[in-house]
């Protein structure tokens, strides 16, 4: 039996990157249906799931993932056009990318970063290698190797020592045991204001929003709850976050698996997703609280639903109050659990894909094999 195709385990620049797309939804519709799928897949995603999640096609889904698996997230921008032949050298364009992640302080410049217009004046006067390079073909290289203008950050990694041993558990579960494995986390803050997004409109003529700097209503948290086996997600809007409302939250997923077998259930850090309380009520309900790393908590599969919550509800609405809103999230969560196909027609799918590869003797993920 061929192994089911999985993205392989992202690090924390990756997962950090994937949530902040999928989150904003600012990036271009096709990064950030790439950006969910792949984030869905590293997560324990089954593949026909992450098709429905994006409406693509599963053999599409099957085709990015295991572009991440060879290129990573260069696969968010494919290249789908050719162009002219190249002009300089694979060593010239070597050097310029080198060049420009050096300060240019380090390279006897009186200046602290270099604009496209200094850096290209550089190249060309440079005594050590003269790289002659136009303006709009330099920033071109500098998108395509990722190196854009941008302000200092600080960052921060996983310290956490369990990290690894984290990982392998979810990474367990979420292949072995989908239909016992559920994950959880909270989705907000949402506020009642204006939200931009996207639509169909005349040319020229886009829809507007009111624009509001009146925030009466406070916030909101939607305590969201995803099974991987089912494809389900529902959930509850809350006026905070807290272990009381982590609890009744847990408590729906011990119903939807009401006999005595074991559920696992991935969530965050959170102080109030392991208060006392909750870690006795797992311990007498045989319910597995498998804890994400310290932030990483992209490696909850949970995170890859919430992109079009935000996308498709939140986006491009004006909504007056808190309640309208937890009544457009339940109905779009109606709509999207009710639209998700039978398992019978998705095995038959599965065993029609068996048979038609096992006559081109090709399996996913693997290459094709030569004749003798």
């Amino acid at each position: 039996m061929a192994r089911p195709v999985r993205a392989r385990r992202l690090t924390d620049e990756e997962g950090q990157r994937l949530q902040a797309i999928v989150r904003r939804g600012k990036h271009g519709a096709i990064r950030v249906r790439r950006a969910l799928i792949v984030m869905a897949s590293a997560s324990g995603t089954p593949v026909p799931a992450i098709a429905r999640l994006v409406q693509a096609d599963e053999d599409t889904v099957r085709g990015v993932i295991h572009r991440f698996n060879d290129i990573g997230l260069d696969c968010l921008d494919p290249r789908w056009a050719g162009g002219r032949p190249r002009l300089i050298s694979a060593d010239d364009e070597a050097f310029a990318m080198a060049t420009a992640r050096t300060r240019p302080e380090k390279l006897g410049q009186p200046f602290t970063h270099w604009s496209v217009r200094k850096l290209a004046a550089y190249l060309a006067d440079n005594p050590d290698r003269t790289v002659s390079i136009g303006r709009e073909r330099l920033r071109q290289l500098l998108h395509h190797h990722r190196i854009s203008f941008q302000r200092t950050r600080t960052w921060k990694e996983s310290t956490d020592p369990d990290k690894e041993s984290k990982l392998d558990r979810i990474e367990y579960l979420t292949s072995t045991c989908p239909n016992r494995c559920f994950a959880f986390d909270q989705f907000g803050p949402l506020s009642i204001r204006p939200t931009h997004g996207v639509g169909w409109a005349p040319q020229r003529h886009p829809d507007r929003l009111p624009a509001t700097y009146h925030r009466t209503h406070g916030i909101r948290y939607f305590h969201g709850c995803y099974s991987l086996g089912d494809d389900q997600l529902w959930g509850v809007t809350r006026t905070r976050k807290g272990g009381a409302n982590t609890l009744a939250a847990l408590k729906t997923i011990r119903a939807a698996r009401p006999d005595t077998a074991p559920v696992y259930v991935i969530c965050d850090n959170l102080s109030a997703n392991t208060t006392p309380a909750i870690r006795r009520w797992a311990a007498r309900h045989n319910v597995e609280i498998c804890l994400t790393p310290t932030n990483a908590s992209w490696a909850n599969p949970i995170e890859a639903q919430f992109g079009p919550l935000r996308t498709f509800v939140m986006g491009n609405a004006n909504h007056p109050n808190h309640p309208v809103l937890a009544r457009a999230l339940q109905a779009y969560l109606h709509w999207r659990n009710a639209h998700a196909r039978h398992p019978t027609v998705l095995q038959a799918q599965r065993r029609e894909r068996a048979r038609v590869r096992s006559e081109r003797q090709q399996r996913w993920g693997r290459p094709r094999s030569h004749a003798a």
